[in-house]
């Protein structure tokens, strides 16, 4: 029985083939029946999706046995062997899409941006169809999640690159992996500025095809993009020139880019080449968590990122909750839900550099300390989880950017005090200081 909200009637009937349809009515319903795949949105719901999504497959047993119907006949009342190739061609064209973007051949879709700090405005993206390995050649649901973010970032924890006056405005943003370029388009006319787009060199066309349809879009917004080969791990004779100026790019942008055991330690080693030294450098990075594998390797990639010759810390993450298509997008297997992780890395700074702007006398680690024995940083000062350099402290603790001592919850105090023995007349510890130890 059909569903009256989520199943509405079709318009038209579909033809029967026993009345031997003319070309021109096959032609039109099979092209009235043509699916666009996905263009995920994270400000629409799931429930929202699901009922636009019934609504446009309704009748799907229906009409693949329709289509199945024309691919096996013969129509033979067709004038022509060329009218019996076109709609045998779009009759299998249309199955195709009915089994997921994996089985679909060449696609454009328009990706919308709406926002009312930037505007309105839509990229054009052309998908090739999926053969091999070439995975570059579609574009991911993490693309468009992190896209539709990219406002938030530079108002804020980018501010600081991107507020005319504050720091520094990045003559160039380079995205790793860029695939299609959604997301390094949609930076370029987000963040008004200059985009270096990079891939494998197979994914180069179809990449530079995608940056020449919308490079009136990204000018008429202020931005640039650039199109360059850029192989992680690569050979001398593979890095095209301007990559061979290391530690270049103030931000570095990169969107689902692990697949392989590989990937990590490539990925880490291309950042850690090109991203400049600087305290104010930023590497933004998203990674979808669709299963263990993806999970594994993004641990993979949080810890090359610290055995760096410039080590990266995460200063900022979190995870948002998306959509992709791929799989069979119209079938009983829930595979559209997808969270997306994002973070936020920096350089991890030297010793002078943890000194507060403006008082260079007060110092975010303990006299002995060495920032590189740091797990992590946030707003507030650096983070070590166990007994470091000379400092006292054993467990899991903070050293504030005011100089003071911080432990996350009452158990990190009692840690510490069984793991050690304060010694509070003791100028050179952190522990003689005369405020409560809870920071």
């Amino acid at each position: 029985m059909r569903d009256a909200v989520l199943l509405p009637p079709p318009e038209e009937e579909l033809p029967h083939l026993w009345q031997k349809p003319a070309y021109d009515v096959l032609l039109a319903c099979l092209q009235k029946l043509r699916l666009e795949p996905r263009i995920w949105n994270l400000q629409v719901s799931r429930a929202d999706i699901l009922k636009e999504q019934a609504a446009v497959a309704h009748d799907r047993r229906e009409i693949v046995s329709f289509l199945s119907t024309i691919v096996k006949s013969s129509l033979a009342w067709l004038s022509s062997d060329d009218e019996r190739d076109v709609i045998w061609d779009e009759a299998s064209k249309r199955m195709a899409e009915r089994c997921g973007r994996t089985a679909m051949g060449e696609i454009t879709r328009r990706w919308p941006f709406e926002n009312q700090d930037y505007g309105i405005f839509s990229l054009t993206i052309r998908e090739p169809p999926l053969t091999g390995d070439s995975l570059g050649l579609k574009t991911w649901g993490s693309s468009y999640a992190l896209a539709q973010l990219l406002h938030e970032f530079s108002t804020g924890p980018l501010a600081h690159l991107f507020l005319p006056g504050v720091i520094s405005m990045p003559d160039e943003v380079l995205e790793l992996g860029s695939g299609t370029g959604l997301l390094g388009l949609a930076a370029a006319c987000i963040w008004k500025t200059s985009v270096v787009l990079t891939d494998l060199p197979n994914i180069i066309p179809n990449l530079a095809h995608n940056a020449s349809i919308n490079r009136e879009v990204v000018e008429g917004r202020g931005g640039r993009v650039e199109v360059a080969p850029l192989t992680w791990g690569g050979a001398a004779h593979e890095i095209d020139p301007r990559f061979r100026a290391m530690h270049r790019y103030q931000l570095i942008i990169v969107a689902d880019p692990l697949y392989d055991d590989e990937h990590p330690t490539l990925l880490a080693t291309a950042i850690d080449e090109q991203l400049a030294l600087s305290s104010d450098a930023r590497v933004l990075v998203m990674v979808p968590q669709r299963d263990d594998i993806t999970k594994g390797l993004l641990r993979t990639l949080r810890e090359e990122l610290m055995r760096r010759p410039s080590p990266l810390l995460c200063l900022e993450e979190r995870i948002v909750d998306g959509q992709d298509d791929w799989g069979e997008e119209h079938g009983d297997d829930d595979t559209q839900d997808v969270s997306f992780w994002w973070s936020l890395f920096g350089v991890v700074p030297s010793e002078a550099s943890l000194k507060v702007r403006g008082r260079p006398e007060v110092r975010a680690v303990a006299p002995g300390c060495h920032p590189k024995e740091a797990a992590g940083v946030d707003a507030h000062g650096v983070w070590y989880m166990d007994k470091h350099d000379l400092c006292p402290l054993r467990a899991r603790h903070r050293h504030g950017w005011d100089g003071g001592i911080f432990f996350a919850n009452l158990d990190d105090v009692l840690d510490n005090r069984r793991e050690m023995k304060l010694v509070k007349d003791d100028p050179a510890t952190p522990a003689a200081r005369e405020e409560p130890f809870l920071g």
